[in-house]
């Protein structure tokens, strides 16, 4: 605890107070949701970008890609890691959602498609923050983002039609396309990836690995923490508000895909 910045050491209570800004930011002005909405394009929120990115920026600029080929022999790491989130994950969170909301089908099928999506930006800020091998996190991430473009919708249509359908139960449709997934991923995680590599290769070509370690790198890789404090508000002031306005999302029969979070 000792290594960590206080900015580091405090990030629940930073995350809880983004939280509790977010939600008074909703119930003071239900119509922010409009203003939000006007800075998209598409379903990419242009607030929500900036913090993810900024987020995943600073630590993807860390990673050290000359090095990954030596991680060619963690296969059953990997294996391990691709099992629990797209075997396990939706199982357990199909079962939760079934338990805990089986007479509210608007936030049980919310509460699954939420489950579906496999969690990337904070994946990266905890790995920094422990101190695991950034270069075994980002191709981790990398193989989680196939996984999440190609089986998010098979799985949404598995979890929210064929099993409750199987079991007795009225199932859902929703409308969600790979293309809408892979362009999620495209942009959250394409972008600060590109722009990671690009960093540590210009730099490292123009100011020498010394300088890149012990210079930028300590004051380029705190910030990624400002991202999660920019998203965050805006984030749950959204949820906030679209709850108030009577689930709207859910009613008309079609949802959005996440963002990678």
């Amino acid at each position: 605890m000792g290594q960590l910045s206080t900015l580091d050491r405090f990030l629940p209570l930073w995350i809880l107070a983004a939280m509790a800004f977010g939600v008074g930011l909703g119930a003071a002005a239900p119509g922010i949701k409009e203003v939000f909405n006007a800075l998209s394009i598409g379903t990419v929120s242009f607030p929500i970008a900036v913090g993810l990115l900024w987020m995943m920026y600073p630590v993807l600029a860390r990673v050290k890609y000359e090095e990954l080929g030596r991680i060619g022999q963690a296969g059953r790491q990997f294996s391990v890691s691709l099992v629990l989130n797209w075997l396990i994950g939706p199982l357990i969170m199909f079962a939760l959602a079934w338990i805990f909301l089986p007479g509210d089908p608007h936030f049980r099928t919310g509460l699954i498609i939420v489950g579906l999506a496999r969690c990337i930006a904070m994946v990266l800020i905890w790995n920094m923050l422990a101190g695991g091998d950034g270069e075994y996190c980002a191709v981790l991430v990398a193989l989680n983002s196939i996984f999440q473009i190609v089986m998010y919708s098979p799985l949404a249509y598995l979890y929210l039609k064929v099993v409750p359908e199987a079991l007795g139960f009225q199932g859902t449709v929703v409308t969600i396309t790979m293309w809408d997934i892979a362009r999620s991923v495209l942009v959250f995680l394409g972008i600060p990836l590109a722009a990671g590599i690009l960093t540590r290769f210009y730099f490292l070509k123009r100011r020498g690995r010394e300088w890149y370690d012990r210079e930028l790198m300590p004051r380029l890789a705190p910030t990624a923490l400002i991202g999660p404090l920019i998203e965050v508000p805006v984030l749950i002031g959204l949820v906030y508000v679209s709850i108030w306005m009577g689930r709207r999302f859910f009613r008309r029969g079609r949802a959005v895909a996440p963002a990678v979070r």
